[in-house]
């Protein structure tokens, strides 16, 4: 089993900036990726950005240039850098982890709101 615990969301004015934080805990199977999906009310759950444990990251169009994924793996956190925030950009943020079929784990989620 494997625990993710989200932190860092909130309520941001348009053009801000907010940095989420995801720690895992539990059996780490060492080829992971781990990324970031949000989901809007009314929409289905959607890519936002992942990462390997070697570092290669990969975005939606939508955040492409103003956010940022990375991890420690010593920590085995991985951070999600949002800046130039848009109202489109309100969702729940989710964290994953995941590594072939079997091995896909969700994090609780945590609200992230941006409006003036």
């Amino acid at each position: 089993q494997v625990q993710l615990v989200e932190s860092g969301g909130g309520l941001v004015q348009p053009g801000g900036s907010l940095r989420l934080s995801c720690v895992a805990s539990g059996y780490m199977f060492s080829m992971n990726v781990m990324g970031w999906y949000r989901q809007r009310p009314g929409e289905q759950r959607e890519l936002v950005a992942t990462i390997t444990r070697g570092g290669t990251a990969n975005y939606a169009d939508s955040v492409t240039g103003r956010f940022t994924i990375s991890r420690d793996n010593v920590k085995d956190t991985v951070y999600l850098q949002m800046n130039n925030l848009k109202p489109e950009d309100t969702a729940v943020y989710y964290c994953n982890i995941k590594s072939g079929l079997t091995y896909d784990y969700w994090g609780q989620g945590t609200q992230v709101t941006v409006s003036s």
